[in-house]
């Protein structure tokens, strides 16, 4: 490790020391750390490794402030330097699906992902199967967070905000769906610490 290098967390320390930040250290984020990030979340699980996640990144001012517009005004959106959109894109999916069979399974394996996802969501309608895939996104939302930390960054995930007006603004199809926008950045603040629920008070073991 050089003296430029950042320090990577581990994953216990990168949980205990995430928080939301609102309020973001001026300048770009560096590329190799974005795409790493992107690459970690990437290796979130999903059922039958449907990855159905997609990442909308934008660095551009222009598009922030839109953005921010759609977000009624939260200022997080255009203080980051890049917003990370996650959203779930089913029907690219099971366009692609053979795309998700393991290469070690052979043709087999393509033709049996096929079989699979058209008998679990052929009879569905996109709303239907655009649920199931929105909880397989929202697996990869939680890994962009963590993986952020990871390497130093911080994030504040962000549910406020009009879907068709987002979805316009970044060229997006109709059927798709969001888990979140994600500002990310360097903090300038510190945000508030932890206050959660005791593990007894959340939890029945059987």
């Amino acid at each position: 490790m050089t003296a430029t290098t950042p320090r990577v967390l581990d994953v216990k320390e990168a949980i205990e020391t995430r928080r939301s930040i609102r309020k973001y250290v001026q300048e770009p984020m560096n590329q190799d750390d974005l795409h790493e990030i992107l690459r970690l979340a990437s290796l979130a699980p999903s059922a039958w490794n449907a990855q159905t996640w997609r990442f909308a990144v934008v660095q551009d001012a222009a598009i922030k402030e839109q953005l921010q517009a759609a977000a009624y005004g939260q200022g997080q959106v255009t203080n980051a330097p890049a917003v990370i959109v996650v959203y779930s894109d089913m029907e690219d999916t099971l366009a692609t699906v053979e795309e998700t069979a393991h290469p070690g399974m052979g043709e087999a394996g393509r033709e049996g992902q096929r079989k699979t996802f058209d008998g679990a969501f052929g009879g569905q309608d996109v709303a239907q199967r655009g649920q199931w895939g929105l909880s397989q996104a929202n697996i990869a939302f939680g890994f962009v967070m963590l993986a952020a930390r990871g390497l130093g960054y911080d994030t504040v995930p962000m549910l406020g905000f009009q879907p068709d007006k987002v979805k316009e603004i970044l060229g997006l199809p109709e059927h798709v769906q969001f888990a979140g926008l994600l500002p990310v950045g360097k903090r300038a603040e510190d945000g508030f610490p932890h206050h959660r629920h005791s593990v007894e008070r959340i939890t029945k073991f059987y």
